[in-house]
């Protein structure tokens, strides 16, 4: 699991069917020492299916992978990266 940022959204045309009902948003991976700062390092962006509602800004958990598509269970969903929640607050120790 990694904590990223959202920094925008995906519009589609079209869509599989099973995708119906959420969006696409774009994020970037933050670093440990990127949480709680303003500046942010330029990293590769990626593209995350988002059921819960993510808005840009937001600093969101994220599953890559099988972990992606776990949640939908026994429904396959053509997903690779899924956002499992939106965090209010990051403490880094």
């Amino acid at each position: 699991m990694k904590i990223a940022e959202v920094i925008g959204k995906v519009t589609l045309s079209r869509k599989h069917p099973s995708l119906d009902g959420a969006r696409w948003l774009v994020a970037i991976p933050l670093k440990s020492d990127e949480l709680n700062s303003k500046k942010k390092k330029k990293t590769e962006p990626f593209i995350i299916y988002d059921e819960l509602g993510a808005s840009p800004g937001c600093q969101i958990a994220v599953s890559e992978g099988a972990e992606a598509a776990a949640p939908f269970h026994p429904d396959v969903k053509p997903i690779d990266a899924y956002v499992s929640a939106i965090l209010d607050q990051v403490e880094v120790y």
